[in-house]
C-alpha cells in the first residue's frame, strides 16, 4: 500500500483555481520532493493532507486510510512539520518534545525513550536541555522535525522546512530528512529549491495549480540538469 496517494485532487478561491486535478502516488520508504515554485499550489495541497481544508474533488489516501471517509486513522499516520516554526521559545528541546507527546497521549518511560530515540536521529541530544530560544534556525528546524517523530508516523510531510536557512544548515536538514526514509518513513518534501532534491527521489512538479512532471528526478531531468528543466517547465505556460 503506498505511503500517500493523491487523485483528482482539485482547490479553488473563489475564481482562482489552486489545484487542478492532481494526482500521483507516494510509495511507503520513499522520499518524495514536490517541487515548485512560490504560488504553485503546494501549500494548498499540504492544507488539504492536513485536513486543514477539506475539498468535495478527488480523493487522499494515507497509509491507506482514506482521509475523508477516516481522518482520524489518516492524520494518525502522519507527522507534520509547517513552514513557520510552531516551538515554544522559552522551553527547552526535551520540554517542548515532551509536551508534544503528551498530546499524543505517551508519558512516562515511553515517552523518555521515544524523545531520546527522536532526538538522536537528527543529531540533537546534546541539545535537548538548551531553551529553543538559543538554538539557531538549522537546530530550531531539527527539533521540530525530531518532534513530529514522536509518535511514530508512517509519512512525514514538510512544507518548505528551509525556508530562511543558510545554505549549510539546509544541506545537513535536507540530508537528514533523506535518511529516515532507511527506517521506512514517507517522506514528502515541498520545495522551490532544486538543490533540495537527490537524482534518485521520485519527483513531483507542481506548477499552476498542475503536475506537469511525475516520475524519478534522474529520468524527468533526462539529458539536462534538474534546474534546466524546472526553468523550462515553470517559465512556459502551464
Amino acid at each position: 500500500m503506498s505511503g500517500v496517494e493523491v487523485s483528482n485532487l482539485s482547490y479553488s478561491y473563489g475564481a482562482k483555481q489552486a489545484l487542478d486535478d492532481v494526482s500521483f502516488r507516494v510509495e511507503a520508504g520513499k522520499f518524495c520532493a514536490l517541487l515548485g515554485p512560490n504560488g504553485a499550489g503546494k501549500s494548498t495541497l499540504f492544507n488539504l493532507l492536513t485536513r486543514l481544508f477539506t475539498s468535495p474533488n478527488g480523493r487522499i489516501t494515507i497509509a491507506g486510510h482514506d482521509l475523508n471517509s477516516a481522518p482520524r486513522a489518516a492524520l494518525a499516520q502522519l507527522g507534520i512539520v509547517f513552514q513557520q516554526t510552531t516551538l515554544d521559545l522559552d522551553l527547552t528541546v526535551r520540554q517542548n518534545l515532551s509536551y508534544f507527546a503528551a498530546l499524543h497521549g505517551i508519558a512516562g518511560r515511553d515517552a523518555a525513550i521515544r524523545i531520546e530515540a527522536s532526538l538522536d536521529k537528527l543529531d540533537m541530544l546534546e541539545r535537548a536541555g538548551e531553551k529553543a530560544r538559543t538554538l539557531n534556525g538549522g537546530h530550531r528546524r531539527r527539533a521540530e522535525i525530531a518532534r513530529a517523530l514522536i509518535h511514530d508516523p508512517v509519512v512525514l510531510l514538510l512544507d518548505e522546512p528551509t525556508v530562511g536557512l543558510d545554505a549549510a544548515a539546509r544541506a545537513s536538514i535536507t540530508e537528514h530528512v533523506h535518511r529516515l526514509t532507511d527506517d521506512g518513513t514517507t517522506v514528502l518534501w515541498a520545495t522551490h529549491l532544486t538543490d533540495e532534491v537527490h537524482e534518485d527521489d521520485r519527483l513531483v512538479i507542481l506548477h499552476q495549480a498542475r503536475v506537469l512532471a511525475d516520475g524519478i528526478t534522474k529520468e524527468v531531468s533526462g539529458d539536462g540538469s534538474l534546474q534546466e528543466t524546472f526553468l523550462t517547465l515553470t517559465t512556459t505556460p502551464a
